[in-house]
């Protein structure tokens, strides 16, 4: 028998994010430079794959380089990054391999530096795009 309304795991997240979103739960000092491999790889897993679901291109993209990472404590954890993608040779629908080669073909190749912000709960396995916005490289 689960005590209370915050039994549901479901419930306790929604909550959680509302907060976040409303910004009542006060910031630590701000965002400093990311010093854990994983959690910005799967970071940065979610965000190409949410970049490539959102796409009209008919390849996929892939993190060409990771220019910055940044990280902030808030009820979850704040991910500011900067990257450069990168147009692959794999074609949309064709396969699921997040390490396709860069497109090599002058006329193919097509690359872009995002900034994006990434809210998650990382031992819920959460995550939210907040805001992204990529400009030709």
């Amino acid at each position: 028998m689960r005590a209370g309304p915050w039994g549901n795991p479901l419930l306790l997240l929604a909550a959680l994010a509302l907060v976040a979103r409303l910004g009542q739960l006060q910031r630590w000092s701000g965002f400093q430079e990311s010093t854990s491999p994983k959690n910005v790889n799967s970071t940065l897993a979610f965000f190409m794959e949410t970049y490539n679901n959102n796409s009209d291109d008919s390849y996929l993209f892939r993190v060409d380089q990771l220019l910055q990472s940044q990280v902030q404590l808030t009820t979850g954890v704040e991910y500011l990054v900067t990257v450069k993608i990168s147009r692959t040779k794999c074609k949309r629908n064709s396969t699921n391999n997040p390490w396709c080669p860069i497109q090599s073909k002058k006329k193919l190749q097509k690359s872009f530096i995002c900034d994006f912000l990434v809210y998650t709960v990382p031992w819920m396995n959460h995550y939210q795009l907040w805001n992204n916005t990529c400009l030709d490289a």
